[in-house]
C-alpha cells in the first residue's frame, strides 16, 4: 500500500501533476481523441476522492494517455485498469504511468488492456472516462456508457451538457441514477489540422452515476 505522505494532498497539486503528462500523439479525428484539461480532470477526481469513491478496483475506460486513471493512482487507488484500443496511445499511457510511479511512489497496481472496450468484462467499483461525444460516430458515447453500467457500481463520465435529459433516461433504463453533475467550459485545443481556432470552448459536464 502507498504511504499517506506519498499521495497527492490537494486538488492544486493534483492539477500540477496531471499537467506534466504527455497527451495524444497524432490524435485520430474519427474517435474524437481530445486530451482532458488537467484542471478539469483534477476538479472531478478530487470530488471522486472526497466522496469516498476511490475503491479497490477502478477502470479508466478508453483511457487515452491515461490522465484520469493516473489521477486515481495518485489519490490512492489500489488497482486501476487502463483500457484503450489504440496501441500508440497506450504506449503514451504506459510512459505516463511510469513517470508518475517514479515521482510519487504510488503503490497501486496498474493493468493495461489493449482492446476494444466491449471486450473488457472485469467487474469494478468505479469507472472513470471521457468518451467520444458521438459527434463523429453517432451514439459512441452511449456505447461507452452501456459498458460502464455493465461493469461498474459508480461511474464518472464526461458528456455534452445538453445531453442531461437523455443521460438521465438512459441511466434509469440501466438501473442507474445521476447523483451529481459538474459543469465545465471544456477547452478543445487546436490539435487537428482542420481546426481554425486555437482553443474552442464547449459546455461539458461530468456526470456521476450510481447503481440503484
Amino acid at each position: 500500500m502507498a504511504k499517506s505522505e506519498d499521495k497527492i494532498g490537494s486538488k492544486k497539486a493534483l492539477a500540477v501533476l496531471l499537467s506534466s503528462l504527455e497527451g495524444f500523439i497524432g490524435p485520430k479525428v474519427r474517435v474524437e481523441q481530445y486530451s482532458t484539461d488537467p484542471e478539469i480532470a483534477a476538479e472531478v477526481l478530487w470530488n471522486v476522492f472526497m466522496k469516498g469513491d476511490i475503491g479497490k478496483v477502478s477502470v479508466d475506460l478508453g483511457c487515452g494517455p491515461g490522465m484520469l486513471g493516473i489521477g486515481l493512482l495518485a489519490l490512492g487507488a489500489q488497482k486501476v485498469y487502463f483500457v484503450d484500443f489504440d496501441k500508440k496511445v497506450m504506449d503514451v499511457a504506459k510512459a505516463n504511468v511510469a513517470k508518475i510511479e517514479s515521482e510519487c511512489k504510488v503503490a497501486g497496481e496498474t493493468i493495461f488492456r489493449l482492446s476494444d472496450i466491449n471486450d473488457f468484462d472485469e467487474q469494478v467499483g468505479l469507472v472513470v472516462m471521457n468518451p467520444p461525444f458521438g459527434i463523429k460516430v453517432r451514439h459512441m458515447d452511449k456505447v461507452f456508457l452501456k459498458k460502464a453500467f455493465e461493469i461498474g457500481k459508480v461511474v464518472y463520465s464526461f458528456h455534452k451538457t445538453e445531453s442531461k435529459k437523455f443521460l438521465a433516461s438512459f441511466a434509469k433504463d440501466n438501473n442507474f441514477k445521476i447523483t451529481d453533475v459538474f459543469d465545465f467550459e471544456f477547452p478543445l485545443k487546436a490539435t487537428m489540422s482542420f481546426h481554425s481556432k486555437r482553443i474552442k470552448k464547449i459546455l461539458v459536464s461530468c456526470f456521476r452515476f450510481e447503481k440503484r
